[in-house]
């Protein structure tokens, strides 16, 4: 940036001065304010642009990073849960019987035959009825 220190500045007052005249000088300075603030504005506005897309650029990388870590995460867990019922399913079909047995229950197995055989009718249609408690 160009430095102007205090001589130069009265040295430019000067040439203004005397160039332009005492009439025309305030108008002047004022034109020349009002275009310098312009310019500084504009300048204030890019830079603020600049810095919200980089901002933005930071932000976005940061999601990325958050996003592979996540995922990263994500397979890892996975994995585990994978390894977890992994002996699970081997015990499974391992334990699991080739013929289907019908489920024992307690009577069926202190007394080798179920109750119900022993009570209902030998034409079995289905599940039994219920009976109330008080009679027939």
């Amino acid at each position: 940036m160009i430095e102007i220190s205090f001589g130069k500045l009265v040295l430019l007052a000067l040439v203004a001065l005397i160039v332009l005249g005492p009439e025309k000088l305030p108008g002047v300075a004022r034109t020349a304010g009002a275009l310098l603030r312009r310019a500084r504005n504009g300048w204030d506005n890019v830079r603020a642009e600049v810095e919200r897309e980089l901002q933005v650029e930071e932000i976005k990388r940061h999601a990325r990073e958050a996003a592979a870590r996540a995922e990263a995460a994500q397979a890892e867990l996975n994995a585990t849960v994978n390894k977890v019922r992994e002996p699970f399913a081997q015990a499974a079909t391992i334990a699991a019987p080739s013929t289907a047995s019908p489920p024992v229950d307690a009577e069926t197995a202190s007394t080798g035959t179920p109750t119900e055989a022993l009570t209902s009718p030998s034409t079995h249609d289905g599940p039994p009825k219920e009976v109330p408690h008080g009679g027939t």
